[in-house]
């Protein structure tokens, strides 16, 4: 696989300490790789077969990428795709079976957790039940033998980030899921750690409260300014919160950009399909709609339904259809129309005036769907 740190990357990082040369990136990974032996589905990797016949799965392909410092980093993925391997790899969790971990020019590969400057939030919060909120917080700071009235202060500083101030004294039983979320965070963020690590924080949270997390986390980085590293299988949580992400498939990473780059240009099919919904024309839909051989990618919001046999600008393409089924949701209402070259594709339409009735009753319509030849992106199997 095609590593993506650029190829000066590592004469960059060897001048890193000169006069005028740039920082070094929060994170460096060079061409990791995690196998576990006799641990067949672990990490969702590639099995193969190992000693005395033992199944050797390897979690992590050869990942090789820079973080810079400052962002919000995510690395998204379904389950399985290795990318909680490879924040357990930073954090120090697992060793690699191939390859470095840099932080901040620093080779840590080796190093215990305890010796790198980096914290994690779990998603099951991992709070001591018997101890109260400003305890579970100050913990880090008692092991390190911080003052108590600077470790005091500390507390009451990281409480009021996350909006928990007064909180001192309640137990996390007494705490909404929420609530305890943001000890979990106040916690990590009391250590004044260069890198804190997030491992799927916000899966246990309701939807409305994740999304109102998303929003209060995002704000959070940019008050304190540490590199954020997020872990998450949802694409919502990623495009909202990052600036950057990467997408992981069998233990590779597959495209990295911005949400933007990764919605609107995305490389291969499976990025396509996995940020966002997509569709695919390809064989014979391709050529008679795009003109070319090859596989093509048409986001729905892209596609507009028009009367049968309506006239189309010569920078669009029309494709005749039928509706095959209708999906109200509210705002929007889906449609799967049955293209008669062969296909079948999404479209996603606002309701700005369309009500259920108006749009349930479109089923079984005959339908134009047009849109602009340079929505229709050519990708990669």
């Amino acid at each position: 696989m095609a590593t993506l740190i650029p190829q000066d990357a590592a004469a960059a990082a060897a001048t890193a300490g000169a006069p005028g040369a740039s920082a070094p990136p929060a994170v460096r990974l060079e061409h990791l790789v995690k196998r576990f032996a006799g641990e067949v589905g672990r990490g969702g990797g590639r099995g193969t077969g190992g000693a005395a016949g033992a199944d050797v799965v390897t979690a992590v392909d050869d990942v090789s990428i820079e973080i810079r410092d400052g962002e919000f980093f995510s690395m998204l993925g379904p389950s399985g795709s290795g990318k909680t391997t490879v924040l357990r790899l930073i954090a120090g969790f697992e060793l690699p079976t191939e390859g470095r971990v840099f932080l901040h020019g620093t080779d840590v590969t080796t190093r215990a957790p305890f010796e790198r400057d980096v914290n994690t939030v779990f998603q099951d919060y991992a709070l001591f039940p018997h101890m109260t909120v400003g305890d579970n917080v100050a913990y880090g700071l008692t092991i390190r033998k911080v003052p108590k009235a600077d470790s005091e202060r500390r507390v009451g500083d990281a409480l009021a980030m996350v909006r928990l101030s007064g909180y001192e004294r309640r137990k996390p039983s007494q705490l909404s899921g929420g609530q305890r979320q943001r000890v979990a965070l106040a916690r990590a963020l009391v250590n004044r750690p260069s890198l804190l690590l997030l491992d799927e924080p916000l899966g246990a949270l309701d939807l409305k409260l994740r999304e109102e997390m998303q929003l209060e986390l995002k704000a959070i980085q940019r008050d304190v300014r540490i590199t954020f590293i997020y872990v998450t299988h949802d694409q919502e949580e990623a495009l909202t919160m990052s600036d950057r992400l990467a997408v992981f498939n069998r233990g590779q990473i597959v495209q990295v950009g911005s949400p933007a780059e990764m919605y609107e240009r995305p490389a291969t099919a499976f990025v396509a399909g996995f940020v966002g919904t997509s569709n695919l024309l390809r064989g014979e839909a391709a050529r008679a709609l795009c003109g070319q051989e090859g596989l093509f990618t048409v986001r729905p919001e892209k596609i507009r339904l028009a009367e049968p046999g309506a006239q189309v600008a010569g920078d669009e393409v029309g494709a005749d259809g039928t509706i095959r089924n209708v999906v109200y949701l509210g705002p929007d209402t889906r449609y799967i129309v049955a293209l008669d070259a062969g296909s079948e594709l999404v479209v996603t339409q606002q309701n700005l005036t369309r009500t259920s009735m108006d749009a349930l009753a479109a089923q079984g319509q005959p339908v134009r769907l047009v849109w602009k030849r340079q929505h229709a992106l050519r990708v990669q199997e």
